[in-house]
């Protein structure tokens, strides 16, 4: 048994998700269990629903909701025969009168809950789980409609919920397993489901799709875990930054999650983790070219000292100097407990004896945040800042490919280094600016100068 999820570019539109059906076809013996993305843009236009509507912004927010409903109808009727088109399009339709609806709440509460919003976030998976099953049984595919929220369970942590494993899997082996032993193929939407007690809509956040995907793998047991996107796969750079990016043909579960982590755009960081906790391999696919080789992630990759480079912009520098660290005990957990507190995830970490030097993404907390670490020392901040990555599982074997590194990244200054604890990530902080000309730098080093291994 495999499940296979499609991202919203590989179900964006009715040619797209024909592509989809045919795929599915000639993996039917395999058992999959099939997990879609919402059509492309849609979960960016449905939150601006939400934020209209509850500015008061009726008239545009509706505006959008018809919209989102013509493109939805339009690929139902590319899709289908007129008799199935009817019947589907008055079942998304249905939906879409509901989103009306609570657009109207909204504008006359003039108040957006993330409750509210992870209801209407999690609109785009259900309207696109069910087209896709009609257009499976259109192909004869014997699918089946799975309701994520009977499934995928979660905590009460609106927007950015937290999946519930064991639960989780409970669900899984009572709702998906008996129909795919009855020979059906069970489609569902991603990123949504619901909390646990309660059956309230939640939603897992950015890339829940591919994290719910890896969820009920890792709950079913699958034989593997296929990602299909618009790309040929996991590559050794942003091909938008780097000319000449190859593919990676086999990669460690390590090395993806760092690669993820720190730029990457094929995969989220949570992706991996429910795969890797079974061992189950997580293949990364091009829906385009259904024949291509993809990448496989697995325990079992090929030892390089550097596998591929990765960069992201926009990431805030944050410092913390304070005398107190010194032969103080408990400084480090009082740090983290503020970062904690105010629900910042830290990315990279370098200390000194009297120092503390982070990087963040989310900067939605950081005024208070700032507050609460001059309780401690001095606070510096640095915005504007990239973050490169050079990512290999040999990275750290005698020191050779850092010291190339920091060589070929030259003239350009660097503000941070850290080296990850398990010695495969390098992470060099950079002026923002910087980071695409430093992947350059370091890919040409690695991959396409006459000295690269």
């Amino acid at each position: 048994m495999i499940v296979c999820k499609f991202g919203g570019t590989s179900v964006g539109d009715a040619e797209s998700i024909a592509r989809t059906a045919t795929i599915i076809a000639s993996r039917r013996d395999r058992q999959p269990v099939v997990v879609v993305s919402a059509l492309g843009g849609t979960t960016n236009q449905l939150l601006q629903v939400a934020e209209q509507s509850a500015k008061g912004q009726l008239i545009g927010a509706l505006r959008a909701v018809e919209g989102l409903r013509d493109r939805h109808l339009t690929q139902a009727r590319l899709l289908l025969d007129p008799a199935e088109a009817d019947e589907v399009s008055a079942e998304l339709s249905a939906m879409f009168d509901e989103l009306a609806a609570l657009a109207e709440a909204l504008k006359t509460l003039g108040d957006l809950t993330p409750r509210s919003l992870d209801t209407i976030a999690a609109l785009g998976e259900q309207l696109s789980s069910v087209l896709v099953v009609a257009a499976f049984r259109k192909l004869g595919l014997p699918a089946e409609h799975v309701d994520a929220r009977e499934v995928m369970i979660t905590d009460g942590n609106f927007t950015r919920a937290e999946p519930q494993a064991e639960a989780i899997a409970e669900a899984a082996q009572r709702v998906v397993m008996p129909l795919i032993r009855a020979g059906r193929i069970p489609v569902m939407g991603g990123f949504f489901g619901a909390a646990q007690g309660t059956g309230i809509t939640t939603t897992l956040g950015r890339g829940g799709s591919d994290y719910s995907a890896s969820l009920v793998g890792a709950a079913l047991q699958a034989d593997a875990i296929e990602i299909w996107t618009d790309v040929d796969g996991m590559l050794t750079a942003d091909p938008r930054v780097v000319e000449g990016a190859r593919l990676i043909e086999r990669i460690g579960f390590e090395e993806a999650s760092e690669l993820a982590s720190f730029g990457a755009k094929v995969l989220h960081p949570n992706t991996i983790a429910p795969a890797v906790m079974r061992g189950i391999p997580v293949w990364v696919l091009n829906s385009r070219k259904p024949d291509g080789t993809g990448t496989l992630i697995t325990f079992d990759a090929p030892r390089r000292s550097v596998t591929a480079i990765a960069g992201k912009s926009g990431v805030t520098l944050v410092k913390v100097r304070s005398p107190r660290m010194l032969l103080t005990e408990g400084f480090m957990r009082m740090l983290f407990d503020v970062f904690g507190r105010h629900h910042t995830s830290v990315d990279v970490v370098a200390t000194s004896e009297v120092s503390v030097s982070v990087t963040i993404d989310d900067v939605a907390s950081l005024e208070a945040l700032v507050v609460d670490l001059r309780d401690l020392g001095d606070v510096t901040i640095e915005r504007n800042r990239g973050i490169v990555s050079v990512v290999g599982s040999g990275l750290s074997d005698g020191g050779s490919a850092m010291a190339r590194a920091l060589g070929a990244i030259g003239d350009i200054r660097v503000h941070m280094l850290s080296l990850s604890a398990s010695g495969i990530n390098l992470t060099i902080v950079v002026d923002g600016e910087q980071v695409s000309p430093a992947m350059r730098r370091l890919h040409d080093e690695f991959f396409t100068s006459a000295t690269a291994a």
